[in-house]
């Protein structure tokens, strides 16, 4: 059906086509309507990080910013689900409009700002939702916290999300945030990733439960920026690393309307960028740690692109917006198309 209602959705405002796609979606899962309209996957279990997951194929973060949506992304057949970016107080985000299409190029940009209801909001979301997969909850700082204390908004948003996540995402690579990416810098990275694993061990402890750790990194590195994070992540234990963020480049598009937006290019046209991410960091870490692929997958092959560039799982979001529910199940089978 969603080919049928895109040209409709495509044509109220980006965000305003966002919440009445996901307000319909929740209302159609209460009214057990999904089952009906949606072809799930079949289960192909992947265990990653020490967690199964349902099958390989999740939703990134920044879809469901505050967990309001857990249910109805869920019963689209996701492998696994992953929430926020989530602050520890409630922030507006930057001003609107701050979402723009490319169609010409299945791209979109964004500057939203991490505009979200605050760490507390989304923990009763989830505490109130039904969904029992893996979940994943995206952490960062707020916009007005000084830099140099970044470390500060990260382990409160840890320590309170730690009980309701299946493992915590640290989103250090958004390009909406002012300084946000300079914490993917050698020495910033290596004191927030120390203080982050030491509360991860103090937390471990105190719930009786190990709660894995990963990194989501832009895909605007060089080869050096991505051996040091790479060695960084193994020399700190951290659990999995999610490649890539949108990027800043306008490669391709700067000629198409609002291609010249600021905020970060999602969709294919950063396709090529984060999978050249993915097979540098699967060289240097050898399997030391997982990858979770992300960043312009819009057919069953792109997602198999990904696989084979080293990627242990991969994440949809832009392609979902281009594409609908049917990308879930297109990438699944091309991922294992023996059970299918």
């Amino acid at each position: 059906m969603y080919p049928l209602i895109r040209p409709l959705l495509f044509s109220l405002a980006p965000e305003t086509a966002h919440h009445v796609t996901l307000d319909g979606l929740q209302t159609a899962h209460r009214l057990g309507l999904l089952p009906l309209l949606v072809k799930r996957p079949a289960d192909d279990p992947r265990t990653v990080m020490g967690l199964t997951f349902r099958n390989p194929v999740g939703l990134a973060a920044g879809l469901d910013k505050n967990g309001e949506y857990i249910d109805g992304l869920a019963a689209l057949g996701f492998g696994f689900i992953e929430i926020g970016t989530i602050t520890p107080r409630p922030q507006p985000g930057n001003p609107q409009p701050r979402l723009f299409r490319l169609p010409e190029a299945q791209g979109i940009i964004n500057r939203m700002g991490f505009n979200n209801l605050g760490v507390d909001a989304l923990i009763e979301n989830v505490k109130n939702a039904e969904y029992s997969g893996i979940l994943g909850i995206n952490i960062g700082k707020n916009a007005d916290t000084p830099i140099e204390r970044a470390a500060d908004d990260y382990l409160i948003g840890l320590r309170k999300v730690y009980p309701h996540a299946s493992y915590v995402a640290i989103n250090i690579s958004s390009p909406n945030t002012k300084n946000l990416r300079q914490l993917q810098g050698g020495d910033e990275l290596d004191a927030l990733l120390a203080q982050l694993k030491a509360e991860q061990e103090k937390l471990a402890e105190q719930h009786g439960r190990y709660i894995p750790l990963t990194v989501k990194i832009a895909p605007d590195l060089d080869v050096e920026q991505v051996q040091q994070i790479a060695a960084l992540l193994m020399r700190h234990h951290i659990d999995g690393v999610i490649a890539t963020n949108t990027t800043l480049s306008r490669a391709g598009v700067e000629n198409l309307e609002h291609g010249g937006e600021t905020g970060g290019l999602s969709g294919a046209p950063v396709r090529d960028k984060s999978t050249a991410v993915i097979r540098q960091l699967a060289a240097e870490l050898q399997d030391a740690l997982p990858i979770i692929g992300v960043g312009g997958i819009l057919k069953g092959s792109d997602a198999k692109e990904k696989m084979d560039a080293g990627a242990a799982l991969v994440q949809i979001y832009s392609g979902l917006i281009y594409r609908g529910a049917e990308l879930v199940a297109e990438c699944a089978r091309a991922l294992n198309p023996k059970i299918h």
